[in-house]
């Protein structure tokens, strides 16, 4: 049985608690994630899934209900040792500009790593080995002014700067945004690797149905701070209720296999990413 490296269990969060402005952001949420998988978070804007994704390093920490326990550690415990935690759970925001601050682009990626205690030499060879792993050219960006990056190569640095600290657990929050297509792919075969090879833990909150067809090996639905369904990616996106219900679509190889379905062309299992479909149409193919 896998290691559960996440659990998430009645979690409640509100802002402004106590103002006029008062909001519930996370009402009762739930998430398990086993160690070496790639998890998703998805569900309408105002979800929770932002939110709960700063759970996880301890950005926020449970204060009214709820338990959240990470890499062994409950996240509640007044003993809790946040620096620690948060060297082995990596977070990339949303917006890249809320995470990139030194001048240049080179230190900005090494800053994590040096508070590791690392000495120059190895510091150097992770932020050589990070940005090249985001596509990035060390020679090219080192020197360059943080802010002068473009949004996509912001977004590189950004997710560099967490690599470099090598994590056990990896949170993304909508990392693909602001990528083109090119970039997405890139970033989709990086994680694959980093899971694979490095066996690193991602979350990953998207509101992209086929990039979390393409990538998680499970899903975990989040609408109004609930979590409404749960459970391997493909279980869950061939539910088509469980999607509906909270506006999502299933991904777009959901919908061909069931368009190839209705004109009798039957594709074995269920497909769910290209490659799948594409294996299934072959194989349904008349000899």
């Amino acid at each position: 049985m896998s290691e559960t490296v996440v659990r998430v269990a009645g979690l409640r969060h509100a802002y402004m608690v106590g103002t006029p402005m008062e909001t519930a952001a996370l009402r009762g949420a739930e998430l398990t994630v086993s160690r070496g998988e790639i998890a998703a978070l998805v569900g309408p804007d105002g979800a929770g899934k932002s939110t709960l994704l700063r759970f996880l390093n301890a950005l926020l920490r449970p204060a009214r209900m709820g338990q959240v326990t990470v890499l062994g550690s409950d996240a509640a415990a007044p003993s809790l040792d946040v620096a620690a935690l948060r060297r082995r759970v990596g977070l990339v925001f949303q917006y890249p500009h809320h995470q990139l601050f030194e001048r240049y682009v080179g230190d900005d990626v090494a800053y994590g790593a040096r508070q590791l205690g690392l000495s120059a030499p190895e510091v150097r060879e992770r932020v050589a080995w990070a940005m090249a792993a985001v596509g990035l050219d060390l020679d090219a960006f080192k020197d360059r002014a943080t802010f002068s990056l473009s949004g996509g190569e912001m977004r590189r640095a950004a997710l560099a700067g967490v690599l470099a600290m090598k994590p056990e657990l990896l949170l993304l929050d909508e990392a693909t945004t602001g990528l083109d297509p090119g970039g997405r792919s890139e970033l989709h075969t990086l994680l694959r690797r980093l899971r694979d090879l490095e066996g690193m833990t991602v979350v990953l909150a998207s509101n992209d149905m086929d990039e979390v067809a393409e990538l998680a090996d499970s899903v975990t639905v989040l609408q109004g701070g609930r979590t409404v369904a749960a459970g391997p990616v493909r279980d869950v996106f061939y539910s088509a209720d469980g999607l509906q219900a909270v506006g999502l679509t299933q991904p777009s190889t959901v919908g061909i296999v069931g368009a190839l379905r209705e004109r009798g062309f039957a594709l074995p299992g269920e497909p769910l990413t290209l490659a799948e479909v594409e294996e299934g149409i072959w194989r349904a193919l008349p000899a």
